[in-house]
Formats: C-alpha cells, sequence, structure tokens
C-alpha cells in the first residue's frame, strides 16, 4: 500500500506562501482552494463534485432537499400539485430575480427544461430527465405544468436538484443554438452572483443583495468567496498556515492529521453519499475477446483490491469497503448479495484458471484521488495484472469514455446526495450511457422498471434484481464509500451535512 508522506509542520513553515491577501474575517472573504481545475461555471453542463459546490453558490432550484431530513423544499417554488398522475403543477414564488434583476417567471422555467431534455442541448442532465419528462409548459407567470411519459417516483427529486434554471432564450443568441452561452458567467438566481472568472486559475463572487427572502438557504452571512485553484495539497497548506487560504476540501488523511493540534487550523471530518468503484469493460467494447470479457478475470479482480485498508488509511473517517455497486445508505442497495473478500491468492489461481497465469497488461483511468488510484494499482499488480495508470484531468477521461477506448477505469459517484439506488443505477447501467460497459440490456430493463413505479416494495426487488446481476457478474469492483476530510481557518465555522456535500454559502466567522 502506498501512502502519502505526512507533511511535516517544520516543512510547512519553510514553504509557506506570503499572500497579500490574506485570508480570514478581516475583508468578510472567505478564500476557498481546489485541486482541481474549473473550467466553465454552468452546471447544466457539468459534472463533478467541485462544479455542484459552486452551482449551490450561484444558482437555484425549484426544491431543496433537507440533508438532514431528505425532506424536499419548496425554493424558488411554493408548492406543487399532481394534476393527474403524469401531470404534476408547480406554482413559483414572485419575487425571485435572476442576477442580472430580471424577474423569473414560468417561462424562464419551462425554457429551461424543454432546453434540457432537447437532445439539441446535449445537456448532462438531458438523457436522465427525458427518461421521464415529455415537456414542460406555461399555465400563467407563475405556474409551470410538467409533462411526465410515465409514472416516475423522483420527479420532485430531479426537480430539486441538477438543473439549473436559466432565463428563457439563454442558449439561443440571434437564432442560433450557443450551448456554452452560461459557461463563464451564468445569469443565475443563487445567493452569490459571479464578480469575475478565470477558468482555471480563479472564481471571484459577491453577495447577491437581491437574493430572495426565506429560502432553504437562508441568509448567507459572508459576502465574498474566492475559490482558487491549487492542484499541490502541500501548497494549499502552506497557504491555509500562513492566511492565504480559509477552507480546503478532500484533503488526504494523513495530511489532515499532520496539522491536527495547530492554533490557526482545524480538522473536520464528515460522511458522504459519494461511493468509488472500478468500471470494467465486460462487454469488450476495447478488446472484443479481451481479458476482461471473462467473468472469472472480473471476479478475480474483486479479490485483489484491499478496500478495508483503503478506506482506514487514505479516506479515514466514517469510510467503509464496500461490496455494492451503490451506498449502503441508500433505498434499494441491498448489501446481502455476492462479496468478494481481500484474497490476493484467490485472485491470483482465479487468473490461472482463467488463461492467464502470467496476468495481463491494463490501461487503468483515473482522474481523481491518486494515492487511492496508485494502491488500486499496487494491489492489481500483486496477483500478476501489469497495470499502466493512465491518472488524467476529467474531460479527457469522458472523452476517452465516449469514444469506447477506456477497458477500465476508476469512477466516483455522490448521487448529488440522494440517499437512493436511482442515483447511481441510471447513469451506470442505462444503456443510453457510455458509462455502462456491462453490455447486459437486462440490466437496463430492471433499472428503467425500477424507475417507472412508485411501488416502493417492487422498486426494492428490482434493484435487489439487478445489483445481483452486477455483483454475480462482477461487472465492477466497489471500493468505499467516503468520510470528507476538512482542514479550516479555526476562526471559521463550517457546518458540516449527513449528505456530505459542502454549502459554503452557510459558512460564517466565529
Amino acid at each position: 500500500m502506498h501512502f502519502l508522506k505526512a507533511i511535516t509542520l517544520a516543512a510547512l513553515l519553510g514553504t509557506a506562501v506570503v499572500n497579500p491577501a490574506l485570508a480570514g474575517k478581516s475583508d468578510d472573504t472567505l478564500r476557498v482552494a481546489f485541486v482541481e481545475e474549473i473550467l466553465e461555471l454552468d452546471y447544466n453542463y457539468t459534472t463533478k463534485r467541485e462544479y455542484i459546490i459552486i452551482a449551490d453558490l450561484i444558482d437555484e432550484n425549484l426544491f431543496e432537499i433537507n440533508p438532514e431530513t431528505n425532506a424536499f423544499e419548496p425554493a424558488v417554488a411554493t408548492g406543487y400539485e399532481y394534476i393527474d398522475p403524469l401531470t404534476i403543477e408547480v406554482k413559483l414564488r414572485d419575487d425571485v430575480t435572476f442576477h442580472n434583476g430580471q424577474k423569473l417567471t414560468a417561462r424562464d422555467v419551462a425554457y429551461t427544461y424543454n432546453w434540457i431534455i432537447d437532445p439539441e442541448s446535449e445537456s448532462h442532465p438531458g438523457p436522465g430527465h427525458a427518461t421521464w419528462l415529455k415537456s414542460a409548459e406555461v399555465v400563467d407567470d407563475y405556474t409551470v405544468r410538467f409533462h411526465l411519459l410515465n409514472d416516475y417516483p423522483l420527479a420532485i427529486r430531479d426537480l430539486a436538484t441538477r438543473v439549473s434554471i436559466r432565463p428563457e432564450n439563454t442558449y439561443h443568441v440571434d437564432g442560433k443554438v450557443v450551448r456554452n452561452a452560461a459557461a463563464l458567467e451564468p445569469v443565475g438566481l443563487g445567493p452569490y452572483r459571479v464578480a469575475s472568472f478565470k477558468p482555471g486559475q480563479e472564481l471571484v463572487l459577491e453577495r447577491y443583495d437581491g437574493y430572495y427572502s426565506n429560502s432553504p438557504k437562508g441568509d448567507v452571512p459572508i459576502e465574498n468567496i474566492v475559490i482558487r485553484t491549487i492542484p499541490d495539497i502541500g501548497t494549499q497548506q502552506a497557504e491555509l498556515m500562513s492566511g492565504g487560504i480559509d477552507w480546503m476540501y478532500n484533503v488526504p488523511l494523513d495530511v489532515a492529521q499532520s496539522v491536527q493540534g495547530l492554533p490557526m487550523v482545524e480538522h473536520l471530518s464528515g460522511p458522504d453519499l459519494r461511493v468509488s468503484f472500478i468500471v470494467l469493460d465486460a462487454a469488450g467494447y476495447t478488446d472484443p475477446d479481451g481479458p476482461l470479457t471473462n467473468r472469472q478475470v472480473r471476479q478475480a479482480m474483486n479479490h485483489a483490491v484491499n478496500k478495508a485498508d483503503i478506506a482506514q488509511y487514505l479516506v479515514g473517517g466514517t469510510a467503509e469497503p464496500i461490496h455494492t455497486p451503490c451506498h449502503p445508505a441508500q433505498f434499494g442497495c441491498d448489501t446481502s448479495i455476492q462479496d468478494y473478500p481481500y484474497d490476493p491468492e484467490l485472485g491470483r489461481q482465479m487468473l490461472a484458471e482463467a488463461g492467464y497465469p502470467d496476468g495481463f497488461p491494463l490501461d487503468l483511468w483515473a482522474y481523481r484521488e491518486r494515492p487511492m488510484a496508485e494502491a488500486v494499482a499496487a494491489d492489481l499488480e500483486k496477483i500478476g495484472i501489469d497495470v499502466n495508470l493512465r491518472y488524467v484531468q476529467l474531460a479527457s477521461l469522458d472523452q476517452a469514455r465516449a469514444n469506447q477506448e477506456i477497458p477500465a477505469y476508476i469512477g466516483t459517484w455522490g448521487s448529488g446526495g440522494t440517499a437512493d439506488t436511482a442515483l447511481i443505477a441510471n447513469i451506470h447501467f442505462n444503456a443510453t450511457t457510455d458509462r455502462n460497459l456491462s453490455g447486459d440490456e437486462k440490466l437496463t430493463e430492471l433499472v428503467l422498471a425500477a424507475e417507472a413505479t412508485s411501488d416502493q416494495d417492487e422498486r426494492r426487488r428490482l434493484y435487489t434484481e439487478a445489483l445481483t446481476i452486477i455483483a454475480d457478474e462482477a461487472y465492477w469492483v466497489p471500493l468505499v464509500t467516503y468520510s470528507v476530510n476538512y482542514l479550516v481557518n479555526s476562526e471559521l465555522n463550517f457546518p458540516l451535512n449527513a449528505d456530505g456535500l459542502p454549502r459554503l454559502y452557510s459558512a460564517s466567522w466565529k
């Protein structure tokens, strides 16, 4: 197992960056560091967690999910009513404005959702929403009707997440479709507006004075938020120590523990619905006769990875090893399915029985948590698999996956903080997604059937059947649940939520 070297205090102080823009409450500016580059700001065209965090600041949904109770609460909507099983009527508040001062109306909401499900939009939430949403209709200035294709138990959940509402015609400029029209300066409804943005470097947000009252997010205490890309975690630490930043996210456990006890820093650790896993090209898209099309090879790989050590030593906190393709806390995530205990000797034996006594070369792709990726690669090499770890930016992985050029990759998924297996099953086992490398049509049928009924017992049965197939066929190597480590300025109050989503708007100074 490979571990990060802990950075000593002496080394930190020796390399500390003297930043003229000192962090802290003196100028009411929360300074945040991300490892990942922020290249665009329109959540309708992005996916990863850092973009969700930003969207939560600058955008708004019709409803919000209470992270403690999982209840749906009105946000810019005041409520909803099922007119019939396939029609939901949503009423809007009449006092909500976009960051350009324009008043939100039903036309903006209907435009946004109709655009999202239009194949021409090529939006990220489009394929998922198009499975249940037929159209959105304007009834009057503050009333929208959503027409469903089928009974869909997660419709209100989908109206509470994922789609950022834009002013009417945002993506249609001078009669032409402009998909990236909101990429650099989205006109949102959230508590912060974009003051400036340098892609890959720095995002400056300022509190929006026109933000509507009594929102689920409340009155945001801090006036400005600056988010910088600082790829090196040691540099982030040095800046935190010297007062250059106030907040570090997804900190490796040993790094977080190395500064515990210092007066200017606080280590926080909270739960997360995010899970990690290895997706295997069982369908043979990259090699029709390759080793990954052999079930015994995939099962051997499941025995090879020491997930317990990864959870304990690389993630820490509440992290746990998993054998399910979902978070055990999610509805429908049946943990009684096939497990493959850590047993590298058995894995080696199974590879030999499958016809690979000397192993085989494997390109394993990854884009985050490099220590975890290196640990997984080292474990696979112990049973004879010659791993070429291709650690890349997410955009490169996305492109290669779309081209069906990836035999195996380490993925993570947070399900948008929603405790339901649907939120991970659809995106990974629907036949329409390039994340589905199983080639298993029955899986798609089961996943879609579970989303076409409101009968919870039937949904649970369908997910059990789907998860059993995934485990028996070893389409994935499930890895671990996450526990998020933060290092923050000791003068900062930063509440942690059960769903693991960092809500920067709720931070305040002590």
